[in-house]
């Protein structure tokens, strides 16, 4: 990473911003945080590699004493949908194009989190629903890691509030490990050393969006699925803006 100053500053604040969306509201630092990443250096391969790290530090460091919060149930219902999508993703065997899936996952998701923002819940009766949006939300997670949104848009319904991020961070973890052995196969630049070195402006973030999330779960579930609802329209209308722009 040969940078400017500012160029390394502006990557830092990036950093700071993708840790406390990440640990605040359990989702999202990616897919706030690679595109203004991108326009300091238009190169993913280079930072996806350290986002995909922090991100198996910080959910193992968070969540890892806290393995009794988790929602095992839906971890184990949606990984058994996600799974095969998923490597699907990861190794190219199916040839969808990656911006109508990027696309229809934002839109989707977006839609969700404004009913939760205006306390207008999206109401179907077949489960297979939210089964068809885990399948697509793990095969674009694979083939471009931005299937978070959706995925959380299935999961703030059917997960208690005081479990939702620590579930999230287990989802994550397997993912994104996933993600990281197909970058080990391909024989991608793991980026280890940077991502040790961007480790502290991620982990000022970090800690700034815990003491968020601490506040989030102590206040009503209404107000608590408003913010959440929130977050997931601003990350899905960002990330639709960055790939239609």
């Amino acid at each position: 990473m040969d940078f400017s100053t500012a160029q390394w500053i502006a990557v830092f604040l990036i950093f700071v911003w993708s840790g406390f969306v990440r640990s605040g509201i359990g989702f999202g630092g990616a897919a706030l945080g690679l595109p203004l990443l991108l326009l300091v250096e238009d190169q993913p391969l280079l930072f996806l590699p350290v986002i995909a790290c922090h991100l198996l530090f910080f959910t193992a460091i968070t969540s890892g004493g806290r393995l009794r919060n988790i929602d095992w149930r839906f971890v184990k219902n949606s990984m058994s949908w996600m799974l095969i999508p998923k490597l699907a993703g990861v190794i190219g065997l199916l040839s969808l194009p990656n911006t109508w899936m990027v696309v229809f996952v934002f839109t989707i998701s977006a839609l969700y989190g404004m009913s939760w923002l205006i306390q207008r819940e999206i109401k179907y009766n077949s489960p297979w629903v939210d089964r068809v949006l885990l399948i697509i939300g793990g095969y674009v997670s694979g083939a471009s890691l931005v299937g978070a949104p959706l995925i959380a848009a299935v999961a703030i319904k059917e997960v208690p509030l005081n479990r939702y991020r620590d579930t999230l961070f287990a989802l994550w973890f397997i993912l994104v490990s996933i993600k990281m052995s197909a970058f080990v196969v391909a024989d991608v630049d793991l980026q280890l050393g940077w991502a040790l070195v961007l480790l502290l402006p991620a982990m000022i973030g970090h800690f700034i969006g815990l003491r968020l999330h601490d506040r989030m779960v102590h206040q009503d579930s209404v107000a608590t699925k408003r913010i959440l609802g929130g977050g997931l329209f601003v990350v899905s209308f960002a990330g639709l803006l960055q790939t239609i722009l």
